[in-house]
């Protein structure tokens, strides 16, 4: 206080006192580190791929996990038991590791509700990125996004070869590559190719679903790293405006130029729209049920939709929506599937009676228009009302008791 006053006196401002905060000190590993690195050369995982044990263990002890399950893609389940006895030895109290052995699509396929029926307290999701918001998971959830190590270089290397000459590209892949396109990024700086990660929200940059692509890319060359074409599929029918679209497979190390039939896909999902109108008085409506594909909320507006429209309509859930399956009710004149747009959009026409997504519903319905590029935006913020993210489809909840009827019972 003196020195305060003296120092207005003499003219001076008064010296600012701050108080910095302590940092926290960074919480110790659950397990010893070394251990945990033995354990990992003994097992025979791939040292490519990132499981990231110990950021597991670490909320496995943060929870006092008795009961873990563990879900992953086929692609992964081979190692499912040897990541079961690690957890094991390095968490003593751990009692039961349950692995879920149903298919898993993506992470719209998260199964919490079936880790709880088994009594888990924790589900450790292995492959996808957070898809299904964690508060809206029955219990809590971890998704390892198993990043893979991909040789730069030679994937680099095998587009400059293939362009010859610099120009814009747009960075592009699943989420295990994610890692591998910002290493690739830089690359393309340094050899002159003015590079961009676009992003989808809340997707990460570079990320793309096979129902979710960025939009409008202002690149004229896509690079998409992925082993398959689903992935890639959403991109070009999202952006038909882009030049050239390559895709690098790590596990071949093959770049593959690839190209899609926009026409034949927009004339077969016209058609079925053309036909639900037609003579669609009663609509199937199935709630995919393989973990949180379907979305409550959507079901009860496309319910609402219909009975505006003075159409019937009733609900069916499934977990595999199959020709066979539908076929078993001949009576209905046309399905709508609120599980995975792609279904409809890519095998729609092997099915005996129209079955559309939500958004060719609202386009049915005339609630919107067909779209010149069809739209890949399921899990998008910018989604129009058949999308998971739209305003009122987040809460992924059915609200029956605030309307009368509203679920049709």
């Amino acid at each position: 206080g003196k020195e305060v006053l003296s120092q207005e006196k003499k003219g001076l401002k008064p010296r600012r006192i701050i108080r910095r905060r302590r940092r926290k000190e960074k919480e110790a590993p659950s397990v010893d580190p070394a251990f945990l690195t033995k354990l990992r050369q003994e097992s025979g995982l791939p040292a490519a791929y990132n499981f990231e044990l110990s950021k597991t263990i670490d909320r496995i002890y943060a929870v006092q996990a008795t009961h873990v399950a563990l879900q992953m893609p086929e692609g992964l389940l081979l190692y499912s038991t040897i990541i079961a006895d690690i957890l094991k030895r390095c968490a003593p109290f751990l009692i039961n590791v349950s692995i879920l052995g149903d298919v898993t699509y993506g992470a719209c396929c998260v199964d919490d509700l079936g880790a709880r029926a088994l009594g888990a307290s924790l589900l450790i999701h292995y492959g996808h990125s957070c898809l299904v918001p964690l508060q809206h998971t029955a219990i809590p959830c971890l998704y390892v996004f198993v990043e893979l190590q991909i040789d730069t270089d030679h994937l680099v290397n095998c587009v400059v070869a293939t362009l010859q000459k610099p120009e814009p590209l747009a960075l592009l892949g699943t989420i295990q590559f994610r890692q591998g396109l910002v290493e690739c990024r830089h690359l393309f700086e340094e050899k002159g190719f003015p590079s961009s990660l676009p992003q989808v929200k809340p997707l990460s940059p570079g990320e793309v679903l096979g129902c979710t692509s960025p939009k409008n890319l202002q690149a004229g060359v896509v690079v998409f790293c992925s082993d398959g074409r689903f992935h890639i599929e959403s991109c070009m029918i999202q952006n038909p405006q882009v030049r050239l679209f390559l895709r690098y497979d790590p596990y071949s190390k093959t770049l593959t130029e690839e190209s899609y039939d926009h026409d034949m896909m927009k004339k077969l999902r016209q058609d079925a729209i053309t036909r639900a109108v037609n003579g669609g008085k009663k609509f199937g409506i199935v709630l995919g049920t393989l973990g949180r594909q379907g979305n409550p909320a959507i079901v009860q507006r496309i319910q609402t939709l219909l009975r505006t429209h003075k159409k019937r309509s009733f609900l069916m859930l499934l977990s595999e929506i199959s020709p066979h399956k539908l076929s078993l009710l001949p009576s209905m004149d046309a399905w709508v599937q609120v599980a995975c747009p792609r279904l409809s959009v890519d095998w729609g026409h092997h099915f005996q009676t129209p079955i559309l997504s939500p958004y060719e519903l609202h386009v049915a319905l005339e609630e919107t228009e067909f779209a010149d590029t069809y739209p890949m935006d399921f899990y998008s913020n910018e989604a129009g009302p058949w999308g998971n993210y739209h305003t009122d489809n987040k809460e992924r909840k059915c609200e029956c008791g605030k309307e009368v009827n509203a679920c049709g019972a």
